[in-house]
């Protein structure tokens, strides 16, 4: 690509090297007919697809071009002898509505639906030259239409389709509009966007094009009513008028089509292209609709340029040289960015961007007779007819070269959007951003240059060299945004580059501000502080952005180095830095600031590291934003805790250390060990003589199942620092009574000594080892006797002869004497008792020995049939037992049934007595004892009603082994 040194805009061959020359724009192309023609073409219209061709001999043939080889074939209603040779036909834009024209002046209808032309009544005779549409087709009927006449005249009609014989085709004609100069060879009607009940319309002469836009009227009902000649009344026409006009000369108005992409085509524009054909040549421009409406047409028109007929190649003679005289234009049509002549038998097409001669192709033979060109507004369509061929003008790729074209016409954003490939659009880029510089619109060019691939040197340097220090913070911006993210040294190259710009110019701008210096003539000290504002708020974006591409130390030291505070710590807050940002404010004993970073965090880390900092100078604050963090140890915020409690002058009731950790133990129920350890650390070194808290809180534990506080710890404290009611607490705790009482008895705490004396509920001897402690310091202490036997009298325990040997020996028996002859009697009547019952255990001892006498003379009496009740053979038949209960058993049976019930070692010595008397394995004396142990132990119970019975309560009435069936009732 070659650049213009002198503009910067690309050359032309560097274009031309830029364009996709695969296919030609145009090619005209013979149609091949598949079906034979015995007559002239006299006529012919293409629309939506549909191709209507008129014969001489008065056929009309309508051609479905999507279904080519369903032909109708249509006569008119007469013979053309009768009504003339078909002379013109309009066929409107969807194909829907044909009117018929002859030239005796008769016409003719014709529906899509239809093939049975309907005659004009109210039309004879007129000769209809042009037609505008009605703009709201497709419609049923063609609802008001405009029809320019040969005489000037242009009339407004309403033509509906009707079955019925009686009844015209035309609900109403209307003569609207007379023009002074011959026919009308063309007329247009569009409606106006935005406005329903305006129209637009432009009206062609052999001289003259007017334009009128206005106000029509309401249409009657059904149709009954002018909507026109409102409009045409009260509108004054724009006129454009040529000079040397010919009634010889063609005449033409023709209209754009429809954009084959429509919402594309509106982004650019959505404005139609007319052109005039006169004798002068082409006259052609956009149809407007932004403009105010009174001065509608001016704009139009003197926006509007000319094709002169001069500007198009002479044709050459059979000799081969230019012919001197040229014939005029005789037929043209609007591609989208083209204007097609057919001229001396050439189809000529040129650019109306630039009005350059893209196609010149000879297409009809000398002496070929050419109908013209015509238009198929719906589909982008173009075709040249003759009397005996069609011809189709193909288009392809129509708008591959308009780019350039916009580029050469300094149309840079219309180039951009019809450039295709990455290399056209690179080229509209840099042509853009140096004509932008070249105006000095440098944060223009800044945009336009990040989206080119211009070297990225020169344009930093042109910026620099400028001193546009704006406009390349925007180029750096949009190049770092079009960086790949592979790109990663470029990318963090620039964004460090882009910082120190940034901080550069918030430093100037706060210097503007401080200074009061002189500003330009368009800037105060209120524009600055927007512009300090708004930089600042485009250096966050940047930075939430960009972040990534950041290097953060080399940030870091940039942003230092202007000393930008703020701009500082939004980084690091941005990238999640937040031991930075707290520890540039702690270095700077900004508590307020730090608090309210930290109010943010849920990062633990962040919270052990500035405790204990921050615990000597904003305790409470801090305490209350912990309070509310759910994931901290408290055991890893001990040391501030205990640093901050070293210098509190505060009560404990206000001592933050406290509050925290009661706020652990109570809430988050903690059990370790060492935050109990140091809330008990900080309750007993307090200068407080009070207890109360530290006692609360050992309470409170004993009401755990287990506490969570190192007793032997805790009680080192307490000793240490002399809590009394503490240490005793804690030695009850752990069950060390008697220590608990000494040390109370030590420091004359005799209640206190005395309740812990009492809570040994369940060891006596303990309690009243305890209470004689008590004792022998009461009455030690006492100076009346009298009193100290008073207060032991709290304990059952205690009796007058156990205090006895704690009096001092010069005490009178008097004092005491109450007390003595109490005890004596509360001995009397024990011994009285213990004699009571010792006459009654005699008694006893008694009864019994008569029952042992009764026992020898039992005896039971067994019938001669009875059974044992476990084999149910006769019971004499071998050594048995009989029990008082009456049940009888074989002592083997018996044994057999004890081994089964009775337990494993009672069981497994029953078979080893059994074993060791029926064999003989011992004799005598010996087996007299074995006979005796093995009968005591068969006849210890029976089986059937003694506890063996109770037993056997889960064992089923029915085994496994017996019969269920005769359990059957």
């Amino acid at each position: 690509m070659a650049l213009e040194p002198s503009s910067g805009y690309v050359a032309a061959s560097g274009l031309d090297d830029l364009t996709d020359t695969a296919l030609p724009i145009f090619n005209v192309e013979r149609v091949q007919l598949q079906f034979s023609i015995s007559s002239d073409f006299v006529a012919a219209q293409v629309a939506n697809n549909v191709l209507v061709i008129a014969l001489s001999t008065g056929r009309i043939l309508r051609i479905d071009l999507d279904s080519p080889a369903d032909i109708d074939d249509i006569d008119l209603p007469k013979k053309a002898s009768e009504v003339g040779v078909i002379r013109r036909m309009f066929l409107d834009p969807t194909s829907s509505h044909l009117i018929i024209a002859t030239s005796s002046g008769e016409n003719y209808y014709l529906h899509t639906q239809s093939r049975q032309p309907r005659p004009l009544s109210r039309l004879k005779g007129v000769g209809i030259e042009s037609v505008a549409w009605n703009p709201s087709l497709p419609t049923a009927s063609t609802r008001e239409i405009l029809v320019g006449a040969s005489d000037g005249n242009v009339y407004e009609v309403y033509i509906e389709p009707s079955t019925e014989f009686y009844r015209r085709e035309e609900k109403y004609l209307k003569a609207v509009y007379r023009t002074p100069d011959g026919p009308v060879t063309g007329l247009w009607v569009d409606s106006i966007q935005g406005k329903p009940d305006f129209r637009r319309i432009l009206l062609s002469t052999q001289g003259r094009l007017q334009h009128l836009v206005g106000r029509v009227g309401r249409p009657g009902h059904e149709g009954g009513g002018s909507i026109f000649t409102k409009l045409f009344e009260t509108e004054t026409p724009t006129t454009h008028e040529v000079s040397r006009a010919s009634s010889s000369t063609p005449s033409a108005l023709t209209v754009s089509p429809d954009h084959p992409d429509a919402s594309a085509f509106e982004i650019l524009s959505s404005d139609r292209i007319f052109a005039w054909l006169s004798a002068q040549g082409v006259f052609y421009g956009k149809l407007l609709t932004s403009s105010a409406l009174p001065n509608l047409g001016n704009a139009i028109f003197s926006d509007s340029k000319t094709i002169p007929r001069s500007q198009l190649p002479a044709s050459e003679s059979s000799s081969g040289r230019r012919r001197t005289t040229q014939d005029p234009v005789d037929s043209i049509a609007l591609t989208q960015w083209h204007v097609l002549h057919l001229v001396e038998g050439r189809v000529i097409a040129v650019n109306r961007l630039d009005e350059q001669i893209v196609y010149d192709q000879v297409v009809l033979e000398p002496g070929q007779s050419a109908l013209g060109l015509v238009t198929d507004q719906k589909k982008n369509t173009f075709w040249l007819f003759t009397t005996q061929e069609i011809f189709e003008i193909v288009v392809n790729d129509e708008d591959r070269n308009i780019w350039k074209v916009m580029l050469k016409n300094e149309q840079f954003d219309a180039a951009l959007q019809y450039a295709r490939t990455s290399a056209q659009k690179d080229a509209v880029a840099t042509a853009s951003g140096d004509h932008l510089v070249s105006h000095g619109q440098f944060l223009d060019a800044a945009a336009v240059y990040g989206k080119s691939s211009k070297p990225f040197e020169q344009v930093s340097l042109t910026f620099i060299d400028h001193g546009q220090q704006d406009a390349l913070r925007k180029y750096l911006l949009a190049k770092l945004s079009a960086l790949k993210k592979s790109s990663i040294m470029q990318r963090v190259m620039i964004a460090s580059w882009l910082t120190e710009i940034f901080m550069s110019k918030l430093n100037s701008l706060d210097d503007i501000i401080t200074t009061k210096a002189e500003l330009s003539e368009n800037t105060n000290t209120a524009d600055t502080k927007d512009q300090l504002s708004s930089i600042r708020t485009e250096y966050q974006n940047f930075v939430g952005k960009y972040k990534s591409d950041l290097d953060r130390k080399t940030t870091y030291d940039i942003i230092s180095s202007h000393g930008r505070e703020e701009e500082l710590l939004f980084y690091a807050s941005a990238i999640n830095d937040y031991n930075y940002v707290l520890e540039y404010w702690v270095q700077r004993e900004r508590w307020s600031e730090t608090l309210g970073v930290l109010k943010k965090q849920t990062e633990p880390k962040i919270f052990y590291k500035y405790s204990s900092v921050l615990m000597v100078h904003v305790a409470t604050q801090l305490i209350d934003i912990m309070m509310r963090q759910a994931n901290l140890n408290a055991r890893n915020l001990i040391p501030a805790l205990l640093n901050y409690n070293k210098d509190a002058r505060a009560p404990l009731t206000q001592n933050q250390a406290v509050r925290y950790l009661l706020f652990v133990i109570n809430q988050h129920h903690s059990t370790d060990a060492a935050v109990h350890n140091t809330l008990i650390s900080i309750y007993a070194s307090h200068p407080s003589q009070d207890e109360s808290l530290l006692l609360s809180y050992l309470q409170s534990q004993s009401h755990q199942q287990e506490r969570s506080y190192d007793a032997d710890f805790a009680l080192r404290l307490c000793i240490q620092h002399k809590r009394i009611q503490s240490c005793v607490h804690i030695y009850s705790s752990m069950e060390l009574y008697l220590q608990a009482v000494e040390l109370a008895l030590k420091h004359n705490e005799v209640e206190l000594a005395s309740i812990v004396a009492d809570r040994p509920d369940s060891n006596s001897a303990l309690r009243k080892k305890l209470w004689l402690a008590v004792a022998k310091s009461v009455i030690s202490q006492s100076s009346s006797i009298k009193t100290a036997i008073d207060f032991l009298k709290r304990c059952e325990l205690l009796r007058i002869e156990d205090l006895i040997p704690f009096f001092p020996d010069f005490v009178v028996i008097d004092d005491f004497k109450e007390e003595i002859c109490s005890a004596l009697e509360d001995y009397s009547r024990h011994i009285d008792s213990l004699k009571k019952e010792m006459d009654e255990s005699a008694q006893t001892a008694g009864n019994i020995k008569t029952d042992i006498k009764g026992l020898d003379q039992r005896y039971a009496i067994v019938e001669p049939g009875e059974r044992c009740y476990i084999c149910r053979l006769p019971l004499l038949s071998r050594q048995f037992f009989v029990f008082p209960c009456q049940h009888a058993f074989h002592s083997d049976c018996l044994g057999k049934r004890h081994m089964e019930q009775a337990g494993l070692g009672k069981g497994r010595r029953i078979k080893e007595l059994q074993a060791e008397v029926s064999r003989g394995m011992s004799t005598g004396a010996k087996r007299e004892r074995a006979v005796r142990e093995l009968d005591g132990l068969l006849s210890s119970a029976c089986v059937l009603c003694s506890e063996f019975a109770i037993k056997q309560i889960d064992e089923p009435f029915v085994l496994a082994s017996e019969a269920t069936e005769e359990w059957i009732l």
